[in-house]
């Protein structure tokens, strides 16, 4: 059984940072792990991802550039540094997981295609 669990969320200004963690635990080797969120009124959306395994790493238009993905093997962590954050970027973000680890966009960025989540962390951007 796959857990996760989130930290790392909070009140920043426009254009600050954070960085959010997700300890994982349970057997990952062959999926793939990544950040969702959800802002108040929206669906659920894909943020980023990578093989728990290592590379294939995939971002959303909307943070390229600005967010990054990494996994820290020896902390059993993937960790999610934002940057130039914007008041768009408020939303409550995930911890989730892909048992199928998929490789195209219209599967991987579906959130009903991750089959275990954490519970959730909120980042508040301030303008």
């Amino acid at each position: 059984q796959v857990q996760l669990a989130e930290s790392g969320g909070g009140l920043v200004q426009a254009g600050g940072s954070l960085k959010l963690s997700c300890v994982a635990s349970g057997e990952l080797s062959n999926y793939a792990i990544g950040w969702c969120r959800q802002a108040p009124g929206k669906e659920r959306e894909f943020v980023a991802r990578l093989l728990w395994s290592g590379g294939r790493l995939y971002y959303a238009d909307s943070v390229k550039g600005r967010f990054t993905i990494w996994r820290d093997k020896a902390k059993n962590t993937v960790n999610l540094h934002m940057n130039s954050l914007e008041p768009e970027d408020t939303a409550v973000y995930y911890c989730a997981v892909d048992e199928h680890a998929y490789t195209g966009a219209s599967a991987y960025a579906k959130a009903d295609n991750w089959e275990y989540w954490g519970q959730g962390t909120q980042v508040t951007v301030s303008s």
